[in-house]
């Protein structure tokens, strides 16, 4: 990280920040074009989970290369000054990388289905078998992790 002073390396804050997103982008490559699309999601402290349909670009290119790369934002204010190139902004974010898998056993994907519902505010269980078989969950392993944030709680700038 070039601004050492922006950068968070505490997990718990990290996490924090996760909690507070709407959306997760999840960023994937295939034949070395990269492809990013934002997601709803949730999050356990050791898996990002997605829901989606069955088939579609994002699955084909999980099934080819389940490396991917994730991203989460914050953006509190632009701050405006006279001068444009001194402009800046208060934001807080955290990017990775991890492994993604394809979920078909019905036990994860209600866990699956309980994280997501918990990450927009809902308490909703044992979601309806014949719904859970049409749905596919992707299971995201994180394997890294960094927060960054400017002019906020976390860090002197």
């Amino acid at each position: 990280m070039r601004k050492k002073e922006r950068e968070i390396k505490d997990r718990k804050i990290i996490d924090d920040i996760i909690r507070r997103c709407q959306v997760c982008r999840l960023a994937m490559c295939d034949d070395g074009q990269p492809y990013i699309v934002p997601l709803n999601f949730g999050y356990d402290g050791r898996f990002l989970y997605f829901h989606a349909a069955p088939e579609g670009r994002k699955i084909d290119m999980i099934k080819k290369n389940n490396r991917v790369g994730f991203e989460f934002d914050i953006l509190h204010e632009i701050v405006k000054v006279e001068k444009a190139c001194d402009w800046g902004a208060r934001y807080e974010s955290v990017i990775g990388s991890g492994a993604a898998e394809i979920v078909d056993d019905l036990k994860t994907k209600n866990t699956a289905l309980e994280c997501i519902m918990r990450q927009y505010g809902s308490e909703a269980r044992d979601f309806p078998e014949d719904i859970m078989k049409k749905t596919l969950i992707i299971r995201l392993e994180i394997l890294v992790i960094s927060g960054k944030a400017k002019n906020n709680l976390y860090t002197n700038n």
